[in-house]
């Protein structure tokens, strides 16, 4: 697929932007579980309070909280938080918020950043934990024991009822204070950060309780805010995913359009020898389904295989930062999955190449089947090729189910891994919650994250059903606009001088087959002058097709030169060449559109009067006369709908239209009746005077007139002169006049 690469060369630009795009799906999609994980803890677990950080405190409150704070911690406290009393300038914005500013005052947090917020959150926590635990303790006597460290003279069950605790603990000597600050903090050590801020959310809203404040507004607010942004963070996930797809599909589209033309183009340029390479029903293939396959791949690369890793290693990070005890689980999967995959596409690799060659076997006997109806029905051969084709049927649809049979397996292997994931990460998870180790928002949040990297590597496993048979068609594809063409222009061309006469000459031209073991022709020689006719005949198989084949350069000489005008043909590009030369093949060829399109096929801007004058040439007036709509009468894909005779002399008009000074008739005539023949042959004689004829065929009477006539035996000239002058010294000659006209005829 690599070999292919330059054509995605002009689609950088969207590629590009898709990615970026990508990219933001990615970060709106890794965000969401996030954020459903603070919907869980914070506004359902914490009434709607995110942090363990008032954005108020009172003052009576915040000296209770200072007491359990370091020194440093109290400073870096009291420096986030301002003083407001009734004497303060904002004191009537705040009493609105918070009431109680009105008989006592109050502490007001100041406009800090997260990372403030982040320092704040465990040493306020463990303060409000603290105040909350002896205040709790205070109506427990049992927990009041509980909280005097070991070896201290300080338990709150034993002072007398009415002692202010926390004025006792602040005149306490730090000395005194110090143990039971070290013991409250050994507890807080083990619940470790997160819980420590989660359990004193309880604290902070009993707060915001005795600032006044409304705390059942709270949770409702927190709830919808968050719920709000996940459904933007959606939005834009879907919103991105659209036009990522836009943009896929413009690129796969648009690189398959310009592979198409690409091959398109250099089919065009292939010789016979390259048609011998590739047959006809592979270029189909190759040009269409190969072709679909790379553009379906394209769109799932952009789609799917940019998008993969960003959802996998974002999930794994945004899953470890979740929770890192729980990391073996998504490794676990990981490495299941990854096994899975490989041990699947080692097995299913092979047989997509086997599948591509089948679909050419399949379009090859379909095609022969469909061109080759008529002779079908008359052998009586239905039964064979319903057979035939039954093999090749059979043998693409056997691979393609062994094929899905094994990529089919791994949906149900996938969404075990998943299931399995889910109930694995639920069992430890609720474990951790269990023991104050974790929040449920937290475990939900690991588990949608485990389950986007999980879905990461489904995506992946899909472009491992579709990537290698792409792969094999991008293969294909490429061989073909790789292929070194045997006939090429040559790098400083020569041009056909003025006055272009059209003499065509061979000197010593030998040629083989490509891959042939012997030469098919033998030391050609001869020279065909303007104004003159040069005939081909022999026996079937002597070489006469070969060698008009060779003007064109449908073949390349492997001994000797063709000349025209003096110049080698070598030397000229082919676009020159063929623009000096009418050709008439063998099998006529005509293509779908109307008569009249068909003969503009050799020069579109031809006048109607020289259409006409083809058309008379030809012989072809009557027949077209006789169709309603005459030259603007539909011809069929092939010429299907008109005779074999019709198609021919529809071929040759083409040719006429062209006034080329060189014509040459490949066995042109065989499909005409004598009387055609002969008058198409006395036309063309006084319409083509100056041009140069070269005529191949099987009948002795087409080419009694010609002023030159070549006899082939066996690749090699037998003969060479006039109609006359072979029946006396040519006996390959004579033996062909001789079975086809009987004496008065030859004499004539």
């Amino acid at each position: 697929m690599l070999r292919l690469a330059k054509y995605l060369k002009p689609f950088i630009p969207l590629i590009v932007l898709a990615i970026i795009l990508l990219f933001v799906q990615g970060f709106a999609d890794l965000t969401l579980p996030e954020y459903m994980g603070k919907i869980v803890n914070n506004g359902i677990q914490q009434g709607g309070v995110e942090t363990a950080v008032p954005s108020a405190v009172r003052q009576s409150e915040m000296d209770k909280l200072t007491l359990f704070m370091s020194a440093d911690d109290k400073a870096s406290v009291l420096a986030d938080y301002t003083l407001v009393d009734q004497n303060s300038p904002d004191y009537d914005r705040y009493v609105t918020t918070y009431p109680v500013l009105a008989t006592e005052p109050i502490y007001v947090l100041n406009a800090v950043d997260s990372t403030e917020i982040d320092h704040l959150n465990p040493i306020m926590a463990k303060a409000f934990m603290a105040v909350s635990g002896i205040e709790q303790a205070l109506a427990d006597p049992e927990k009041a024991a509980a909280l005097a460290p070991p070896g201290s003279a300080f338990d709150l069950s034993n002072l007398p009822a009415g002692t202010d605790v926390f004025a006792l603990l602040g005149s306490l000597p730090e000395a005194m204070r110090s143990p039971i600050l070290d013991a409250m903090n050994a507890r807080f050590d083990v619940l470790g950060d997160r819980m420590i801020i989660q359990s004193a959310v309880g604290a902070v809203k009993t707060e915001y309780a005795a600032l006044g404040m409304d705390v059942n507004n709270l949770q409702g607010d927190y709830i919808l805010k968050t719920g709000l942004l996940m459904l933007t963070l959606s939005l834009v996930s879907a919103a991105a995913s659209v036009v990522v797809g836009l943009l896929s599909a413009r690129t796969a589209a648009g690189m398959a359009r310009d592979v198409r033309r690409g091959v398109f183009k250099k089919v065009e340029s292939f010789s016979n020898t390259e048609f011998d390479t590739f047959s006809t029903a592979s270029l189909i293939t190759r040009s269409t389904n190969d072709v679909t396959q790379l553009q379906m791949v394209i769109v799932m690369l952009i789609r799917i295989v940019c998008y993969a890793p960003i959802l996998g290693i974002g999930g794994i990070i945004k899953a470890t930062g979740t929770d890192t005890s729980m990391w073996w689980i998504i490794a676990l999967a990981v490495v299941i999955l990854i096994t899975v995959i490989f041990t699947l596409f080692s097995i299913a690799l092979p047989k997509f190449k086997i599948i591509q060659s089948l679909i050419d076997r399949l379009n090859l006997v379909v095609r022969e089947n469909l061109s080759g109806m008529m002779v079908v029905r008359a052998f009586n051969t239905q039964d064979f090729e319903e057979n035939r084709f039954d093999r090749a049927n059979r043998d693409l649809t056997n691979t393609n189910l062994f094929v899905n049979r094994v990529m089919v397996s791994m949906m149900p292997i996938m969404m075990m891994v998943m299931n399995g994931l889910s109930l694995l990460i639920i069992w430890v998870g609720a474990h951790q919650v269990a023991e104050s180790a974790m929040q449920v928002g937290d475990m939900m949040a690991f588990m949608q994250y485990a389950l986007q990297v999980v879905m990461a590597f489904l995506m992946l496993s899909i472009m491992f059903i579709i990537l290698p048979r792409a792969w094999v068609s991008a293969d294909r594809i490429a061989d073909v606009l790789e292929t070194e063409l045997a006939i090429h222009d040559p790098r400083k061309p020569r041009s056909f001088r003025d006055g272009f006469t059209g003499t065509v000459e061979f000197r010593n031209v030998s040629f083989r087959y490509p891959g042939a073991e012997e030469d098919v022709l033998h030391e050609i020689s001869f020279k065909a002058l303007p104004g003159q006719t040069t005939a081909f005949i022999g026996s079937t198989g002597s070489g006469k097709s070969t060698v008009v084949n060779l003007i064109p350069r449908f073949f390349d000489v492997t001994g000797g030169a063709v000349l025209v005008d003096d110049i080698d043909i070598r030397d000229v590009t082919q676009h020159d060449l063929h623009e000096k030369i009418g050709y008439i093949p063998q099998r006529a060829t005509l293509f779908t559109g109307t008569i009249e399109s068909n003969l503009r096929y050799a020069d579109e801007n031809a006048a109607p009067e020289a259409l006409q004058d083809a058309i008379d040439i030809a012989q072809a007036t009557e027949f077209i006369s006789a169709f309603p709509q005459g030259v603007e009468t539909e011809v069929a894909q092939g010429g299907v709908n008109v005779s074999g005779g019709q198609r021919q002399r529809l071929s040759i008009a083409r040719a006429l239209v062209k006034k080329p000074p060189i014509y040459i008739f490949d066995d042109s005539f065989s499909a005409l009746d004598f009387k055609t023949d002969s008058a198409l042959r006395k036309a063309l004689k006084e319409k083509t005077g100056d041009s140069t004829v070269l005529i191949v065929t099987q009948r002795v009477s087409t080419i009694m007139t010609a002023e030159q006539i070549v006899v082939l035996d066996e690749g090699r000239i037998v003969g060479k002169g006039t109609h006359t002058e072979l029946l006396e010294t040519c006996e390959v000659y004579r033996e062909i006049a001789m079975s086809q006209l009987n004496m008065e005829e030859l004499a004539l």
